[in-house]
């Protein structure tokens, strides 16, 4: 079985929790935002000899169905236009999702909706079924989507369903 459940993203360490304390922003083009420096003779060690660049750690790459899911969020949250996924979509699944954006399921007047946690199940190499569960403060929502990789290996989402009634077929489905 290649069913897998990510970790729940509001409780996943150097994530803010709710009712927290927002993290502490060190942005070194602010005045003081830069990182305390202490001389070399005042018992820091060197990570690295002088001279020889530092070497940083990879940065770990999202998984397609986390991008995804929160593209899918913003658009049907009415934060981004449904055209911003034409080149991220194939099939009918533009179709599907301009119908789900018209209804708006996902705009709400109180707590902006979040990606609470997202899994997946992967029936064939290059396509990966997943599902999203959505909140907005105590509301809880599912979406569900399918992602294909393409010939340019690039990722496409293919369907979309929001949890509630299916929209009927037509004839040319």
């Amino acid at each position: 079985m290649n069913k897998v459940m990510t970790r729940n993203r509001a409780t996943t360490a150097g994530r803010r929790q709710p009712g927290g304390r927002p993290p502490v922003r060190h942005d070194t083009r602010r005045p003081g935002g830069g990182p305390r420096r202490t001389a070399p003779d005042r018992g820091t060690a060197r990570v690295t000899a002088p001279g020889v660049p530092r070497r940083t750690a990879p940065v770990a790459r999202p998984r397609p169905t986390d991008v995804f899911a929160d593209r899918l969020l913003s658009v049907l949250s009415g934060q981004r236009p449904v055209h911003s996924m034409l080149g991220h979509t194939a099939g009918r699944a533009y179709d599907q999702l301009a119908r789900l954006a018209e209804r708006g399921p996902l705009r709400t007047r109180g707590a902006r909706p979040v990606v609470r946690d997202i899994g997946y199940y992967v029936p064939r190499p290059g396509a990966v079924e997943a599902f999203a569960r959505i909140g907005a403060g105590d509301q809880l929502r599912a979406m569900a989507f399918r992602l294909e990789c393409g010939p340019d290996h690039r990722w496409r989402c293919t369907a979309v369903e929001m949890g509630g009634p299916r929209a009927p077929r037509t004839d040319d489905d």
